[in-house]
């Protein structure tokens, strides 16, 4: 299995928000420079070695609040029977179901999420609120629940005590990892973040995630954070070029297939 342990070198930037001064922005600069790229379809273990072809969809998404449920609903009623395999049973008994422990998530059938099409069907393989996002023209962080368009990339949130007593909220943007999913995430039996097999991508994450990670951060400090992957990534080449070891490439970057 090609994936890389993870608590390797990582290059971090902090910077303030400049939407709110009492917030810092801190990003994984070793993420966000990588060649990562979803390869599902095209390569995807899956997460479920008994649905390989399901992706990372075998267990529905959790929805991150109320807003994020009706919003997915909203979407979900402009799909029709041609878009959606389980349009009928949608209608039957909704698009929600509880976990274990109470909390709001997207209903499995046949050991995939609901919204999730087969390869056999006519309207499309693969998520059809991601297909439905694709002929509306717009970003598929409108049309699919939080979880499912932030993967891999990671928020958190800390608050950060000064030495003057002043309070500061630490947004942090990194890599999904397996550790990020909790005990859950170590079972799985294929996961894309740190696999070589991922990291295939012509543009880095910064790049090819814009739209993901302004949704996460806002549109002035995903600007800036643009500015320093790019300051980074020239850093990178000035080293190679002096052959200086370059110790926050994301490992699985470098070590993919045609790096």
């Amino acid at each position: 299995m090609p994936e890389i342990a993870s608590g390797f070198p990582r290059a971090w930037v902090e910077f303030i928000d400049p939407d709110n001064d009492e917030q810092i922005i801190r990003a994984d600069l070793t993420w966000l420079t990588s060649r990562w790229q979803c390869i599902f379809g095209g390569g995807c273990g899956g997460i479920d070695a008994t649905r390989p072809d399901a992706g990372c969809c075998t267990h529905g998404a959790h929805f991150a609040d109320a807003d994020d449920r009706d919003r997915v609903q909203r979407w979900a009623a402009e799909l029709g029977p041609d878009d959606w395999q389980h349009h009928a049973t949608s209608r039957r008994g909704g698009i929600v179901d509880r976990d274990e422990d109470g909390a709001e998530k997207t209903r499995v059938l046949d050991g995939a999420c609901i919204f999730f099409n087969d390869r056999d069907f006519a309207g499309g393989y693969g998520c059809a609120l991601h297909h439905l996002a694709q002929r509306r023209d717009v970003s598929f962080v409108a049309t699919k629940p939080d979880v499912c368009w932030q993967l891999p990339l990671r928020r958190d949130y800390d608050w950060r005590e000064e030495r003057d007593g002043s309070r500061l909220l630490v947004i942090t943007l990194t890599e999904y990892t397996r550790g990020g999913w909790g005990e859950g995430g170590h079972d799985f039996d294929w996961y894309c973040s740190s696999n070589t097999e991922a990291h295939t991508a012509v543009e880095p994450v910064y790049r090819s995630g814009q739209a993901e990670i302004v949704a996460l951060i806002g549109e002035r400090a995903a600007a800036e954070l643009t500015g320093l992957c790019e300051a980074h990534e020239q850093s990178q080449r000035e080293r190679a070029a002096r052959r200086l070891p370059l110790l926050t490439v994301h490992p699985a970057t470098r070590a993919a297939p045609g790096a």
